[in-house]
């Protein structure tokens, strides 16, 4: 993963965390076991990082929610 990915994939972790109100780590460790990471953050970069900050959040957090990982 080169470092403008890696730069974007810890914005979403992180920006995430703080809309969920809830720990970067713990919301690191949910995308990354769910394969949100390696599946849809990494291979979506090149399209994903166009988007606003909220589009970004909002679209994660479905995702996590379509995916079970959060209720």
């Amino acid at each position: 993963m080169d470092f403008k990915i890696l730069n974007f994939t810890i914005f979403c972790v992180g920006n995430v965390a703080e809309y969920l109100c809830k720990s970067a780590k713990k919301i690191y460790h949910l995308m990354s076991d769910s394969g949100i990471i390696d599946g849809y953050i990494v291979p979506c970069y090149d399209v994903l990082h166009t988007f606003s900050k909220e589009y970004i959040v909002e679209d994660l957090v479905s995702f996590m929610r379509k995916k079970g990982v959060l209720k």
